[in-house]
């Protein structure tokens, strides 16, 4: 009998990926979507036909309620949240509500219906904030620098008292940033390869930048989504750090993606603007996957090289027929 999986967040980057996979394994697959009045299936239009969809709100404890009741899956995985970090801070509050207190009414719903329900939590990297120690592993404590960070923290830990207090299969993946050419552009990594691709079809001139110096352990979501689906097939809970264990700046990426392009040095196309920088920078995030590795199996398959060179690409491809018209 197909398993069903309840993916709340299908709708973004890491759910059109997880929606994926679990198709190509045979799952019934429910997508949980806020009512909107525009369309927002850009990322999952090839599935359409293949997915449920239910209307619900991680805003509001009923309608989690009355989705995993009438659902009934037999595993929930928790992606939707106000997950940019810039806009944690000019709305701190919501992003509360969303990121921190809707993972409470997920496990709320699940308990009330039916506490065998395994649950995946997103739990992120930007929990270590000012780190306390180098790589980051599941030990590590956490610091967060920004109310997103914040809100995941509470994500986390009320993960594992729902775990704890009611022996619920609840599981937080902390993963450290995973990009695509699905990622949202107003993420660095997506807004370089959308500039790189504007420059290089004579689109724009320039490519305004932040913090060039920040560092991260930059992954490929696709492999990421494969980690969220091991965690729910274990024999027992547990936390687990996805990671690649390399660090690379702001920088490299950009060096990478205008070579990718063909454009040689990024120097005179690409200028820094304050507006983008953080109020409070995290510092050195590398993550170290060994648990993950050792217990699930899982190694990441595309390399930091292959992921640049793979967003630009699809951006080129994306835009060339606007040079076309």
């Amino acid at each position: 009998m197909a398993k069903t999986a309840l993916i709340t967040g299908i709708t973004g980057q890491d759910g059109s990926y997880l929606a994926e996979l679990l198709l190509e394994r045979g799952y019934r697959v429910v997508g949980m979507t806020r009512r909107t009045s525009t369309d927002v299936h850009e990322r999952i239009a090839h599935l359409v036909d293949d997915i449920e969809f239910v209307s619900g709100d991680l805003l509001d404890q009923t309608s989690m309620t009355k989705i995993v009741d009438a659902v009934r899956p037999h595993e929930v995985y928790n992606l939707a949240a106000q997950s940019f970090v810039p806009t944690s801070w000019q709305q701190p509050v919501l992003t509360g509500e969303f990121t921190a207190l809707g993972v409470t009414r997920v496990l709320e719903a699940i308990r009330a219906v039916d506490p065998a329900i395994r649950f995946y939590q997103a739990s992120s990297s930007e929990m270590f904030g000012k780190v306390v120690e180098v790589p980051q592993r599941e030990t590590t404590a956490f610091y967060p620098r920004s109310p997103y960070g914040v809100a995941k923290v509470y994500g986390h830990w009320i993960t594992v008292n729902y775990r704890e207090s009611f022996n619920m299969y609840a599981v937080s993946g902390i993963l450290f940033n995973h990009e695509s050419p699905r990622r949202g552009k107003e993420f660095v990594t997506r807004k370089i390869s959308d500039g790189v691709a504007r420059i290089k079809l004579g689109l724009a001139k320039h490519l305004a930048l932040g913090n060039l110096d920040a560092q991260r352990d930059w992954g490929f979501a696709g492999d990421y989504v494969r980690a969220m689906w091991l965690m729910l097939q274990q024999d027992s809970p547990d936390d687990y750090v996805i990671a690649t264990n390399r660090t690379h700046s702001v920088r490299d990426f950009v060096r990478i993606a205008f070579e990718a392009a063909g454009l040689g040095s990024f120097e005179s196309y690409v200028v820094q603007d304050e507006r983008f920088m953080r109020p409070a920078e995290v510092d050195l995030l590398i993550g170290d996957p060994a648990k993950a590795r050792e217990r699930l199996g899982w190694t990441p398959e595309v390399g930091f090289e292959a992921l640049v060179e793979m967003m630009v690409r699809a951006d080129i491809d994306r835009l060339s027929p606007l040079v076309r018209v």
